[in-house]
């Protein structure tokens, strides 16, 4: 006679054969995580998100201290010193009138200027600084910190 299929068989099980067939689940469960690549893991994403995050707040608010310990640009003024946001005005004030003006206009009909500025350090020897202005305001530059700086050594306008 035929073994009945329909009826299920019951094996028994060692306490050890038990345990490993529990486990076995979980351990399938680490296999699939430990095929997920390192960078793709939720707590791995979370932490990058966070510091990439933090690190754009940063970098925004350094821009910005200048302007909160110096608003008005007074102590820049009286150090002889020019900074990117100052006013013609205020600049003027700071380094004195320009050697040469170049005022231009863009399609958009904003007025762009560039100022000159000429330092002699001897005879036949000149250096020149360079700012920029937009609607005047005081955009950027190129100067050199120093007389003693040598050419390539140029700072621009923070």
């Amino acid at each position: 006679m035929a073994p009945n299929n329909s009826l299920p068989t019951v094996v028994a099980q060692t306490p050890r054969q038990a345990s490993e067939s529990v486990a076995a689940p979980c351990s399938e469960n680490m296999r699939q995580r430990q095929d997920i690549p390192f960078l793709c893991r939720r707590p791995v994403r979370i932490a990058i998100y966070t510091f990439l995050g933090g690190f754009a707040i940063f970098m925004v608010a350094w821009g910005m201290v200048p302007s909160f310990l110096d608003p008005t640009f007074e102590q820049h003024i009286q150090d002889k010193e020019v900074m990117a946001g100052m006013t013609r005005d205020q600049v003027i004030e700071a380094w004195g009138s320009p050697y040469q003006m170049n005022v231009t206009y863009t399609d958009r009909g904003v007025r762009r200027e560039e100022w000159v500025y000429e330092d002699w350090i001897g005879p036949g020897s000149v250096r020149h600084r360079y700012l920029y202005f937009e609607e005047g305001i005081l955009k950027g530059g190129w100067y050199y910190k120093s007389l003693n700086d040598a050419p390539d050594e140029a700072k621009p306008v923070d």
